[in-house]
């Protein structure tokens, strides 16, 4: 009798130990891996290897060598408590960026790897000053001639200067660094520096005498945006507001007659930075007195020709057949005050030429046209075969920008650029964003084609895409956040912010769908090597 008790009684202690074992350790481990998805992201200042072993760097996630991946990957994010040592932040954004998704070492940008060396770039720019200084002095005799007086700001041409060390910080991976603490400060310096010039932007000057009003596709869109020189000798390219952050675009708007939105190309810029593609040039939000510090300050005699006074006694100026010929199409300030964004210059042509190439995925713009793609569900097994996107990063970057044009509605998309310095290698510049933001209560499916047809996607992209889903880093959130800093803020209202996070999730079942049907190793491209202290080895070590 006393044999069958023990026996009972051991069988019940094993059976609470066992119990204790799969709650307390088991479930945990089970839950993170599965509901969380498990991590194998690269940790911060962990040892380099690879899934091999063989040794290899870390890559930014805007390297052009990238691998498809095994079945030994498994995607995920890691847990709160894992990646922060469980430090609490009051920051959502802080927190994200300090994620070791978002802390991957680049790797050390060689002289070619460098957009442009310090001693070519200052004396580009001093002999532009120099240039600047004495058509400024013609002016200024020519405008005294003429009863007409301007602003006397001089230019201060500052070897520090924040819009310099943008210019210099560009490189083969990305248009400036993570942790880069000067976009910060050139974000405010494009709020407060004072402007000494404005002037139309060359593609419209080159517009000209050619513009053809009876087009229902203008040659440039429907917006007006200035050339706007600072005191630093810096330029902003400056796009007024035409719509109410409000206002969405109507359903019977085609997408090449939208407005353009200045507070979309704010928005495009702070998105871009949290996918960690930064590829969007900085954006800053100002108020701008249209009188002062435009038509007081400009040399152009057809900008200044076109201000008026509206009946509403504000401040108005329109374009002179450069996109639309008709001052309904003015903007107008309040009485002389108005906002916009202020898009940072890129190094110019001469120094850092960059080419224009079509996008692949280029829509019609005409009312009844159809491109190939949109009627040929094979078409990128053709795009594939075709130089440059055969080989290295080029589809694959172009997936990244039809995924983050997705994101922000942006169906415009027809030309991409790339500096040629770079080649096949350059990264595309997300340029021109402020068709985005148009409709929250809509989603642009065909955004997506480029990810859609072609079924693969970076590996780093899918895991900060799976990271911003999550509750700790809600997309909507940090973007939030981001944009609360901005001078002009809010930039997007509510109904926009959280579009974001239902486009995120399509996006996210667009890649599943795609691993469903091909299997990850198909889909998923490793563009960067993991490192040893967040890598399970792959069984058979393949």
């Amino acid at each position: 009798m006393w044999m069958r008790r023990d026996r009972l009684l051991v069988t019940l202690t094993l059976a609470a130990v066992f119990s204790a074992d799969v709650y307390f350790v088991l479930l945990p481990k089970l839950r993170d891996r599965y509901l969380r998805g498990g991590c194998t992201c690269p940790a911060a200042g962990g040892n380099n290897t690879s899934r091999r072993n063989s040794g290899a760097p870390h890559w930014s996630s805007n390297s052009s060598t990238v691998t498809r991946g095994d079945s030994g990957v498994r995607l995920g994010v890691i847990t709160a408590s894992t990646e922060t040592g469980g430090k609490t932040w009051k920051s959502k954004l802080e927190r994200l960026f300090a994620h070791p998704l978002y802390n991957i070492r680049s790797p050390e940008a060689g002289a070619e790897e460098v957009l442009l060396q310090p001693e070519e770039l200052m004396s580009y720019y001093r002999r532009k000053v120099s240039r600047w200084e004495r058509h400024k002095k013609y002016y200024n005799e020519v405008a005294a001639a003429s009863n007409i007086s301007f602003p006397d700001r001089e230019v201060v041409f500052d070897p520090e200067a924040t819009w310099l060390k943008f210019h210099l910080g560009i490189n083969k991976y990305a248009l400036y660094a993570r942790d880069d603490p000067n976009i910060e400060h050139l974000l405010q310096d494009m709020r407060k520096t004072a402007i000494i010039n404005a002037d139309y932007t060359q593609d419209e000057k080159a517009l000209k005498g050619g513009c053809d009003c009876s087009q229902v596709v203008k040659p440039s869109g429907h917006h007006l945006k200035l050339a706007l020189k600072l005191q630093d000798f810096g330029k902003a390219m400056f796009k007024p507001m035409r719509q109410e952050r409000d206002q969405e675009t109507p359903e019977d708007f085609f997408y090449f007659v939208d407005f353009q939105r200045h507070n979309a190309e704010i928005a495009a810029f702070h998105l871009d930075r949290i996918l960690d593609f930064r590829r969007v040039p900085p954006v800053a939000g100002r108020l701008i007195n249209v009188t002062g510090e435009i038509l007081f300050t400009t040399h152009n005699d057809d900008l200044r020709s076109v201000f008026f006074t509206s009946p509403a006694n504000n401040t108005c100026f329109f374009a002179k057949c450069l996109y639309v010929c008709k001052t309904e199409y003015a903007v107008c300030g309040n009485p002389d005050m108005l906002e916009g964004s202020m898009s940072a210059y890129l190094p110019g042509l001469s120094i850092a030429p960059r080419i224009s190439i079509p996008n692949p995925w280029i829509r019609s713009y005409t009312f009844t046209g159809r491109e190939e793609w949109e009627v040929n569900p094979f078409y990128c097994d053709t795009i594939k075969q075709l130089y440059p996107y055969n080989s290295g990063s080029r589809l694959l970057n172009i997936i990244d920008m039809a995924i983050f044009d997705f994101l922000t509605g942006n169906m415009d998309r027809h030309h991409y650029e790339i500096f040629t310095k770079f080649g096949d290698d350059g990264f595309p510049l997300h340029f021109d964003n402020a068709r985005g933001f148009g409709r929250h209560s809509h989603d642009e499916m065909s955004i997506l084609a480029p990810l859609t047809q072609c079924c693969i996607i970076k590996r780093s992209t899918l895991l900060r895409l799976r990271l911003l889903s999550q509750e700790e880093y809600r997309l909507s959130d940090v973007m939030r956040e981001s944009l609360g800093r901005d001078a002009l803020q809010p930039i997007l209202t509510e109904p926009h912010l959280l579009a974001l996070d239902r486009r995120l999730q399509r996006v996210l079942r667009v890649v599943h769908k795609c691993m469903k049907k091909l299997g990850e190793p198909q889909v998923v491209a490793i563009d960067f090597v993991e490192s040893r202290r967040a890598t399970t080895k792959p069984a058979g070590n393949r």
